[in-house]
């Protein structure tokens, strides 16, 4: 059974703290994450079956740098629940997606040489 496991927590260096907690000492995934105020609250996202995400979860609660500001697992989650978070994965995908090309240098074709022959040429 699939569930999904929030972690909000100030600041995205404890957010990568986390979701690296999260990572090592369970079988979960990362679907999304939410940066708000500018990266002071982020918001992490996971999902794995029940009692992986409850382990992820009270170990990042545990072990992060910082405390988290609130938690939570929701098990066998709504369909709406599930399509808030694919929401929030596609835009992440989206936006990572544009960076991506806006990054990516552009290719010109290559311009083809060329020499006109003259009479005196052969």
């Amino acid at each position: 059974m699939k569930s999904l496991g929030f972690v909000e927590v100030s600041g995205v260096v404890a957010a990568v703290d986390a979701l690296d907690i999260m990572c090592k000492s369970a079988d979960v995934s990362l679907v999304s994450w939410e940066r708000k105020l500018g990266g002071r609250l982020v918001t992490l996202i996971v999902t794995g079956n029940v009692s992986a995400v409850t382990a992820a979860v009270e170990s990042a609660k545990e072990s992060c740098i910082k405390k988290p500001c609130a938690t939570a697992v929701i098990a066998n989650p709504h369909p709406e629940t599930v399509r808030l978070a694919e929401l929030s994965a596609k835009r992440l995908e989206k936006k990572a997606n544009e960076e991506k090309s806006d990054k990516a240098p552009e290719k010109k074709p290559a311009e083809k040489k060329t020499t006109k022959k003259t009479k005196t040429d052969k």
